[in-house]
Formats: structure tokens, sequence, C-alpha cells
């Protein structure tokens, strides 16, 4: 099956649409949908928390990863039951795929960026879901991206799935 994208604006819609995919791997982009770019260890911390407690949403889900190509760290990864939960700072994406070999599949990967997290997800094999809200506030670096992915996008996946929508 080739990956597909969907462009989703709210957690709970994310959560829910990888609920509906019963994926069992979630590959979460940290910046900014985990912890706003220059934003201290407790707001990272805290981030990764209430992600992993909304989790229940996926239950299928058995790996969850947060992954972000800062250096940036939280100060401990959440010890969940029947759920393992990694953090990979440096994460060098979309070109490096090793620490994400072996996870089981179907996947997921959430994220802001069509040129990293979207390339990783068409690599990987996995869907990409697109967490894409109004924001202000971005730094260039991100806004100069989303604007490289608008002429990505269409290069790396086909078309728009609707989400919630049966597949044929």
């Amino acid at each position: 099956m080739p990956p597909t994208y969907e462009r989703l604006t709210e957690l709970r819609d994310v959560l829910a649409r990888a609920g509906e995919l019963s994926v069992r791997t979630m590959i979460f982009d940290v910046e900014p949908l985990v912890a706003w770019w220059d934003s201290g260890p407790e707001a990272l911390d805290r981030g990764i928390a209430a992600i992993v407690g909304e989790l229940r949403a996926v239950p299928a889900a058995r790996v969850v990863v947060f992954a972000t190509n800062s250096a940036r760290r939280p100060s401990a990864v959440p010890s969940v039951p029947g759920l393992r939960v990694m953090y990979l700072a440096s994460a060098g994406k979309p070109l490096r795929t090793a620490p994400y070999r072996g996870l089981p599949g179907p996947g997921a990967v959430i994220g802001d960026q069509v040129p990293t997290d979207g390339l990783l997800a068409r690599r990987l094999g996995y869907t990409f879901l697109h967490w894409n809200p109004p924001l202000t506030g971005v730094p260039l670096g991100p806004r100069l991206m989303h604007l490289l992915g608008r002429v990505a996008k269409p290069l790396l996946f086909r078309q728009d799935k609707p989400a919630g929508r049966p597949r044929r």
C-alpha cells in the first residue's frame, strides 16, 4: 500500500485517525506539536506526558517515538505498560531511517513539515498525518520549510485521503 497523506488540525483528530487506522507505531515530530521550538525542558516533558496520556485513543499502538532534528532531550522518557516509548534527538529526519527499522506496522508519522516528516513517512511506507493548524509566531526556518512542503507534497503523495472515510 503506498504511503498516504492526511491533513489534520487538531491533536484529538490526529489520535482518532491513528486509532481508525489501527496504527501500531506512531512517530511524533517534537516541534511544535509536543513542545514549541524555543521552549524549555519542562514544556517538553509536559508535552510528552500529555501525548502519552492521550494514547488510549489508539488501542493498537505498541510503539510511540518522539523524534526531533534538534539536540533537545526530555528529563525522562515515560514508562507505560504495553507501550514502548522512545525519544530520538538529532534524529536526522528524513535521511536516517535505521532507528525505525523493525518497528511494528502499520505506522504513522505525525508532524508539521512535509519535507522532513512527510518524506520520512514515505520512506518508511507509513501514513503521514500532517498536523497543520494555523500557527502564529513560527520561526523563519520552519516557515520556509512549510513553503517548500507546498511544492513537495504533490511530488510525494498522489492525493489527499479524506480523514475518516472508508478506503475503496
